[in-house]
């Protein structure tokens, strides 16, 4: 029985045992408290496990490495500092016991500060600074992790904190070959049934634009940014949005310069998308890769896509995202990390 399996089953037995009564309002509870973080920045720098592969940041000599252990893959880590949400990973899923043992079991885990300058060597060869090597990876938020093959093929990548239930999973995937035959959400997917905390439909919000769904813009370009708000039922993730920052004035304020549009991820809710291309979203869902609810996928004027956020997103990251969006600094080439630093905000 595989870790992931082995995970699932026990929350089924929990579920049938504590369906009602104060331990199955325990467990909900539980992962509230996984999903509502706290993102405002650090008082004190984050420090890594002790574990983490001590590396001279050459990374194709940390692959060769791994191969010699008999590892199953690198994970190369992306953080900061001052990051809440790297905080969340490092000390909260790393520090559980189960995560932190599969994870020496079967990778080496090498960590990159997005801001820092020592010089790393990527696995084509090519020596550059930490901060331009992050640069080169388009990585927008902190913690993101990539996971490589001992092949050096990369075949997973996480950017935001991830929940233990789905950080699991991506272990499991890469280490036991699952991405040779299936995608992450599909391999999501085959565990049933999923985690549910609410039995309603979607959450509503009076900043979404109601149906029809004709968002093309090849024919004529949008007057503002479009927000696309991938979401499902029985998502508690979603609801923490909803109740969370979403409900904050300064965030309803920034989202009235976007043309706003939730759709659910499983269903067959007619869309001509930004592209043109009419289909459901469900199946746009697929054509764009998406296996997490909430998602967030911006739009420019002209229907090409921004920036999208697949993790869990509280106050201050989403507001720095609207932000960036708004600004219109990706016109110019400017990453939302340069954008962070130019603006002196390091807590995403």
């Amino acid at each position: 029985m595989t870790l992931f399996t082995a995970y699932r089953r026990l929350f089924l037995t929990f579920s049938l045992l504590l369906a009602v009564g104060p331990l199955g309002l325990l467990q909900a509870a539980t992962e509230e408290d996984e999903l509502a973080l706290d993102d405002a920045p650090l008082e004190n720098p984050l420090h890594y496990p002790a574990w983490f592969q001590l590396s001279f940041l050459q990374l194709q000599e940390d692959l060769q490495e791994a191969r010699g252990l008999g590892k199953r893959g690198l994970i190369v880590y992306f953080g900061q500092d001052y990051c809440p949400y790297c905080k969340a990973l490092v000390e909260g899923n790393f520090g559980m016991r189960d995560i932190e043992q599969y994870t020496q079991k079967y990778f080496d885990v090498v960590a990159i500060d997005i801001h820092g300058n020592k010089p790393v060597t990527n696995l084509n060869g090519v020596v550059l600074s930490e901060k331009d090597y992050a640069a080169s990876e388009r990585i927008n938020f902190t913690p993101s992790l990539i996971f490589y093959t001992l092949e050096g093929r990369e075949v997973l990548r996480l950017q935001g904190y991830p929940s233990p239930y789905r950080f699991r999973a991506a272990l499991e995937y890469v280490a036991d070959g699952h991405y040779r035959e299936e995608s992450f959400d599909e391999y999501l997917a085959r565990a049933n049934p999923p985690l549910a905390f609410e039995m309603d439909g979607l959450n509503q919000g009076d900043f979404f634009t109601p149906p029809p769904y004709v968002l093309d813009r090849t024919y004529l370009p949008g007057k503002t940014p479009l927000l696309v708000s991938f979401e499902q039922g029985n998502c508690h993730a979603c609801d923490v949005l909803h109740s969370a920052p979403l409900q904050n004035p300064e965030i309803q304020q920034l989202l009235t310069a976007f043309e706003s549009v939730q759709l659910d991820i499983g269903a067959d809710t007619p869309v001509i998308t930004p592209a043109g291309v009419y289909t459901n979203s469900r199946d746009w869902a697929e054509m764009l890769g998406l296996f997490y609810t909430p998602t967030l996928v911006f739009f420019d004027e002209q229907g090409d896509e921004i920036i999208r956020v697949d993790s869990v997103v509280g106050f201050y990251r989403l507001r720095k995202v609207l932000e960036y969006v708004l600004s219109g600094s990706y016109k110019r080439g400017i990453t939302l990390q340069q954008f962070r630093r130019s603006s002196a905000g390091r807590s995403e």
